[in-house]
């Protein structure tokens, strides 16, 4: 596994995240548009930079020690009244595969918990995303169901899984 630091979002991760926002397989197993519009990634820092102040979401850039980039952590929703977050995760091409997805997961689970108070954390998985959902199990993440055809992309109707994790869940085995 990769070592790595979740810090938060800022225009000094544009090209990072511009060339992660192009990415095939981000572009596949996400809600981000496809092909994303000029300024996209300078738009969607700004919206979760509100976001962030707003308390209603949250998007962290993944650092080695190094300082290169990893992907990117997110709570696309944050509800404080109920306590709960959507949390997601993308990784950089050139950082799959070692566990980055896995290390984020758990980093962004353990900061909703500790800092927020959630009292449930979940994740949208595409039902063809079969490696996500691996890093979902592994991070103690329980399915709960398939939510069918709930997502509208590139003319197709998508299904997609719904995990789920509580503060009171057991800790995954290592």
């Amino acid at each position: 596994m990769t070592k790595l630091r979740l810090e938060p979002l800022t225009e000094s991760h544009l090209a990072d995240l511009e060339q992660l926002l192009g990415d095939p397989d981000v572009l596949r197993f996400t809600r981000l548009p496809d092909p994303p519009v000029p300024g996209y990634a300078a738009d969607w820092i700004t919206r979760y930079r509100t976001a962030r102040a707003e308390g209603r979401g949250e998007a962290f850039a993944a650092v080695d020690s190094d300082g290169t980039f990893l992907g990117v952590a997110l709570a696309p929703h944050i509800d404080g009244e109920t306590r709960e977050m959507e949390l997601g995760y993308m990784v950089a091409p050139a950082a799959r595969g070692r566990g980055v997805a896995g290390e984020m997961l758990r980093q962004l689970t353990e900061w909703a918990f500790a800092e927020h108070g959630v009292l449930r954390a979940s994740l949208a998985i595409d039902v063809a995303n079969v490696a996500s959902q691996r890093v979902a199990v592994r991070a103690g993440y329980t399915l709960e169901g398939v939510l069918r055809s709930s997502y509208f992309k590139q003319g197709l109707r998508v299904d997609t899984q719904v995990w789920s994790r509580l503060p009171t869940d057991p800790e995954p085995a290592d």
